[in-house]
């Protein structure tokens, strides 16, 4: 009993995390208790400077530790967030042997100092606010500026992902082409608006009210005074593709009325939409240098179905091309907010709901995903992961799921630089695509060998299925008339499962009886 209770028995060791840079061994004693063991040391940057920025002002902090003691001796110096000043900055912290600066992300505060640490040989780290919240009653300037350095040193700040410089110019400009799309779109709306208010249904009429023909009729109209208008000139700038009646057309003008201001209003929306399709235009060609330059990962994501060569390029442009600075794909997965959390307390889960990270790329991938999982004759795979998951958790969930499939994907393609072949791809699509379902023999027999069923279970219902198909059904074919003969089939799901006789009595009312007993009771 003694034996049992010593706590220097193993029973496993398992990897718990991480905790400063290093792994943490974990160890279960046999009475339950979980010894954890900390890295070498917890000292990760003896020489080390942590930054609290502000608009105006930094204060910055060096650290220096003593590697006898291990206690830490703090620097601490206010600079302002000028030029100068911050080079000035730069090369001070460099005369105490500083590389590896921290700050906080601050606004867009943060971003010139950042390139001008960078610039100057350091190494920024950067972090978000809340992983170095000094406790309330004692945060200034001072103190937090010395706070961060002393977390720092220990390796306890978490690190916010900044890509290198070529990616965050491609991250930039894609942000911004994607905003400029979004004003295009309010644009139109508000077109349409002011089209509905004078009367012109287009809209009814045409597929894209700001199709070829649809902009050269609301150019003519808006330019011209209504006594001016004619249908002969209206239906000159109709394009001789176009579907629609010319009768409709016509007809979803007649009456047409330009109330107030409208007038005025449309040709200022038309001139702020011709001026954002140049800017789109131009950030386009300055686009064309990403995709030649990232040519090579580009075809590699776009054979994964859903992704094409604009969504791999905004891809890039918020993950980068670099997969090391991931400790594996479920991190990656988890900072673009597509992981479910964990939010354990008193051994009760409560919400799992994923985060609220990715504002950019979740909902691009969620848009890659709806596009997927369409597709069912080029590639049905993700079509037959949704339709799976969607059984069972709906539409939504299955949707996020099939978005973290894919950002899994692309962080293997990216670091193997390899196209799109999952291991399980022909099993999914081949077995999705000729599985029968049909109520036979085979399918019998496969369905109780997958729930545990014996070699001489299956080998009597193999017997009795023989003997019903062989013997019919004599009893029912007097009763019934030749015309509804469905019994065999019947007779063959009732010797599915043979009958076991367990010493009890059994009832012999004839509502009880099945006609095919006696097929069964004599095989058996």
């Amino acid at each position: 009993m003694a034996a049992s209770n010593k706590k220097t028995s193993r029973k496993h060791i398992h990897s718990e995390g991480t905790y400063s840079s290093g792994e943490l061994g974990n160890l279960t004693l046999d009475d339950g208790t979980r010894v954890v063991t900390s890295p070498t040391t917890d000292i990760r940057r003896p020489v080390c400077a942590g930054i609290d920025v502000h608009k105006e002002i930094l204060m910055a902090a060096v650290c220096v530790t003593d590697p006898a003691t291990l206690s830490a001796l703090f620097y601490v110096r206010q600079f302002t967030s000028s030029n100068s000043d911050v080079r000035r900055m730069a090369e001070w912290l460099k005369s105490y042997g500083v590389e590896d600066v921290c700050m906080e992300s601050t606004g867009k505060y943060w971003i010139p100092v950042y390139d001008i640490l960078e610039h100057n040989g350091l190494k920024p780290v950067l972090t978000h606010p809340k992983y170095v919240k000094q406790a309330k009653g004692r945060k200034t300037d001072f103190r937090d500026a010395i706070h961060i350095a002393n977390l720092f040193r220990m390796d306890l700040v978490v690190a916010s992902f900044i890509p290198p410089a070529d990616i965050r110019d491609l991250h930039e400009l894609c942000r911004y082409r994607l905003k400029l799309t979004y004003m295009r779109t309010s644009e139109k709306n508000r077109y349409q608006n002011s089209m509905t208010v004078s009367k012109i249904r287009l809209d009814s009429v045409f597929s894209d009210p700001f199709g070829k023909s649809a902009s050269a009729i609301m150019s003519y109209l808006v330019g011209s005074d209504s006594e001016d208008v004619r249908d002969e000139d209206i239906l000159k700038l109709v394009d001789r593709r176009v579907k629609a009646p010319r009768e409709d057309i016509l007809d979803s003008i007649h009456g047409y009325e330009f109330i107030g201001v409208q007038r005025d209003k449309l040709r200022i929306i038309q001139l702020h939409l011709d001026d954002i399709n140049k800017c789109i235009s131009l950030i386009d060609e300055k686009l064309e240098y990403y995709r030649h330059k990232y040519a090579a990962i580009i075809k590699h994501l776009t054979t994964m179905i859903g992704i094409t060569e604009a969504s791999a390029l905004y891809i890039l442009g918020e993950i980068g091309a670099n997969m090391s600075v991931w400790r594996d794909s479920a991190s990656l997965a988890s900072w673009a907010g597509l992981s479910p959390a964990n939010n354990e307390s008193a051994n009760k889960k409560k919400s799992t709901r994923i985060g609220n990270g990715g504002h950019y790329l979740k909902p691009l991938l969620v848009q890659c995903a709806l596009a997927a999982v369409k597709s069912t004759k080029k590639d049905p795979y993700f079509y037959h992961k949704y339709q799976t998951l969607k059984k069972r958790r709906g539409h939504k969930k299955a949707i996020i799921a099939i978005a973290r499939k894919m950002l899994v994907a692309i962080y293997h393609m990216v670091r193997d630089d390899a196209d799109f072949l999952p291991i399980d791809h022909a099993k999914t699509v081949t077995c999705c695509d000729h599985e029968n379902k049909g109520l036979n023999l085979d399918n019998i027999l496969a369905f109780l060998g997958r729930h545990g069923a014996d070699e001489e279970t299956l080998r009597l219902v193999r017997l009795q299925y023989k003997d019903t198909e062989a013997n019919g059904n004599p009893e029912s074919s007097a009763e019934k008339p030749p015309q509804n003969k469905k019994q065999p089939n019947s007779s063959a799901n009732a010797a599915v499962v043979p009958k076991q006789d367990d010493g009890r009595k059994r009832s012999t009312s004839p509502k009880t009886s099945l006609p095919d007993a006696s097929p069964s009771k004599a095989t058996a």
